[in-house]
């Protein structure tokens, strides 16, 4: 068995007002914004580029790299895929914004469903911390308010 690389990429995709959420479908019930680990000889762009190529079918036109790095622990149900003894992953967070809510093309083996949800929404759906970081970084604020104008 070949073990994945810890370091990843979070591709948050949206528009003005809204956030793309995949479910995976393992683990059920698991919301994220695109993500995916390097693979061998790839920088972090490539892998941004292929994660959101594979997982959407979107181009990565206008792709950027907001700069966010972080170091979390791998927990299960994700450290077997990953050498013994490996404990932390590294992410680095992109983003991509688009005029308006498009129709992924999801891969049937990772992802079952997705969701074009306004940032508060997304940010309570997502299943990882750093996700839901990721929004409240891009949004700010997300009072009621803020999101009704």
């Amino acid at each position: 068995m070949a073990y994945k690389i810890p370091k990843s990429v979070l591709v948050l995709v949206h528009t003005t007002r809204q956030v793309l959420l995949l479910e995976r479908v393992r683990p059920a019930g698991f919301w994220q914004s695109v993500t995916g680990s390097l693979e061998p000889g790839e920088d972090w762009r490539q892998a941004a580029e292929r994660e959101l190529a594979e997982e959407t079918g979107f181009a990565a036109t206008n792709l950027i790299d907001t700069g966010v790095r972080n170091c979390f622990p791998i927990v299960p149900p994700w450290s077997e895929r990953y050498a013994p003894g490996v404990t932390e992953n590294e992410e680095r967070i992109f983003t991509l914004l688009l005029a308006t809510p498009e129709a992924p093309r999801l891969r049937p083996s990772e992802h079952c469903r997705f969701a074009w949800l306004p940032p508060r929404a997304a940010a309570e759906r997502c299943g990882s911390y750093t996700n839901r970081n990721a929004i409240l970084r891009l949004f700010g604020p997300l009072d009621e308010a803020a999101q009704a104008s």
